[in-house]
């Protein structure tokens, strides 16, 4: 069976910019079995060996980079871990949202660990469906653009489960009639999740790079179908 090749969409002598897909693991675990992984495949694809710098969910998709060398990935990493690159994610969520706020509520590592966290977001356009789902006569749903300004597990889940608005998809903190929905009328049994920006310093040149990614086919799909546009 043929592996997915891996979209790349930037690439110099220092690192490289990809979109990964739904449902990829970027490491090997141990609970992956022998199914591909993202390192694996890039590592088959361009011949050569690559330096993760930042992580995405397996559910999510989107923009990611690798760096190219050991030197380059410390760099980034550390810029990684010092919350000095700005990344913008779209989500789709249940319900209206506010039209802009930030979710500053603590976390808890998985050390029992609470840790400060914060997550920005822009309500970029709403649909209500006339269908019912659960004990309401129609279901609600708004895309948001999303700006973690903290980088803690799962942290745009989980803030948005703590605010009342589940990422469709979310299978463990989200709304399973919802969930439901997305599945039997659209297809869609993914997490609404995708990484589309990252603002970083250049490890090598020091310049500013701003790097988009769409979001995925399936998601743009459904973004047209409702006429959401998220360059708004």
């Amino acid at each position: 069976m043929p592996r997915p090749e891996i979209p790349i969409l930037y690439q110099d002598s220092h690192l490289l910019a990809l979109h990964k897909p739904a449902g990829l693991l970027v490491h090997r675990n141990a609970h992956a079995g022998r199914e591909p992984f993202l390192l694996q495949l890039l590592r088959d694809q361009l011949g050569q060996r690559v330096f993760p710098v930042h992580r995405l969910d397996r559910p999510t998709s989107g923009l990611m980079i690798m760096a190219l060398s050991g030197t380059e990935a410390g760099i980034l990493a550390r810029q990684f871990a010092a919350q000095a690159v700005v990344k913008t994610y779209v989500a789709v969520i249940r319900g209206f949202a506010p039209q802009n706020g930030v979710i500053d509520a603590p976390l808890r590592s998985e050390s029992g660990k609470e840790q400060p966290a914060q997550t920005e977001f822009t309500r970029l356009g709403t649909a209500e469906i006339h269908i019912p789902v659960g004990r309401y006569a129609s279901a609600r749903f708004s895309l948001v653009r999303v700006r973690p300004l903290s980088g803690r597990t799962h942290q745009i889940r989980r803030h948005f489960a703590h605010i009342r608005h589940p990422l469709i998809g979310d299978v463990l903190r989200g709304d399973g009639r919802q969930n439901r929905f997305f599945r039997e009328h659209f297809g869609l049994s993914r997490l609404l999740l995708a990484s589309t920006e990252l603002r970083f310093e250049h490890p090598a040149t020091r310049e500013n790079l701003c790097l988009y990614c769409p979001p995925a086919r399936e998601l743009q799909n459904l973004f047209d179908l409702l006429n959401w546009n998220i360059l708004a």
